[in-house]
């Protein structure tokens, strides 16, 4: 990568002014440790908003676990550039996605990247990616709070909140607290904590078995005063559709699980209406723009 002038930075922030005024609900999922299935939480919304009807971007910012692609179908294939920029790859006519594993030069194996290089890919994607008008933009975030969630929320301009994605046991809430605070710290409206593998229904008897423990993730959302979206129990499907490209939310949406997964979506959307101003659509400020320029 490049070193830019002044110049360059300047018509860089530029550019991620301009795609973001277009984009009205901008999201970064966040966990406080790995493992906790915040980027399978990711798509499954993502996926979820785009049936509702939403135009919705997924970015994957994990630059070194990029998973969105497998977990959408999408594995394989490549963006393609043109003149308007980095264009994302079509998932739904109104899905769209971009990850570093989608880029052709980017070749298997560990990356091994420190932060100033890991900044300046994530400054290019928000500037170049060329997103259009867009309802949602989920950004799937590595777990953690280090250079990538950190320029995500210093970068994007009016980031519009953080989805925090916990698992019940003592040290996941200790590390979601922790997510919480960074969020705050950062001024990034916290839209809520999703409690996921919060117990297993089990096949045969159907007694609730509670693996991890429970309610872990509602205590810390009560004694953090932020929002708690939902427990998702452990459900073996999410994993095989997951590894197999086939959104959960999709393919069991009749299932118990996949009501509590579509209820903890219309809670977001809910949320989003009531805490951003909906006085103009991602056409109007377009329009806007095109008649200042």
């Amino acid at each position: 990568m490049s070193i830019l002038t002044d110049k360059d930075r300047m018509e860089q922030e530029k550019r991620i002014k301009d795609r973001m005024s277009r984009i009205r609900y901008k999201l970064i999922v966040i966990s406080g440790k790995g493992g906790v299935g915040k980027t399978t939480v990711s798509i499954n919304l993502a996926y979820g908003l785009a049936e509702r009807g939403h135009r919705v971007g997924v970015l994957d910012v994990d630059i070194h676990g990029p998973n969105t692609p497998k977990m959408l179908g999408i594995e394989g294939s490549k963006v393609a550039f043109s003149e308007h920029g980095i264009e994302p790859i079509e998932v739904l006519p109104n899905l769209k996605a971009v990850s570093l594993a989608l880029f052709a030069q980017v070749e298997e194996g560990p990356i091994i990247w420190r932060g100033p290089l890991k900044m300046g890919i994530i400054k290019q994607l928000l500037a170049d990616v060329n997103w259009g008008d867009m309802d949602y933009l989920i950004v799937d975030s590595p777990p953690g709070t280090g250079d990538e969630p950190l320029s995500v929320c210093q970068l994007i301009p009016s980031i519009n909140g953080a989805i925090i994605v916990t698992t019940p046991q003592d040290v996941a809430i200790l590390d979601s607290r922790k997510s919480v605070q960074f969020a705050q710290k950062l001024s990034v409206p916290v839209v809520g904590i999703i409690e996921n593998m919060s117990g297993f229904d089990c096949p045969h008897c159907g007694q609730k078995i509670d693996l991890f423990g429970t309610g872990g993730g509602a205590k810390a959302a009560q004694d953090l005063k932020v929002p708690f979206l939902g427990r998702i129990p452990i459900e073996p499907d999410i994993v095989k559709l997951s590894d197999s490209g086939e959104p959960f939310v999709h393919h069991r949406k009749d299932t118990d699980t996949g009501k509590i997964v579509a209820d903890i979506i219309d809670r977001i959307i809910a949320h989003m209406r009531e805490s951003v101003p909906e006085e103009k659509s991602v056409e109007d400020v377009a329009e806007s723009k095109e008649r200042a320029d």
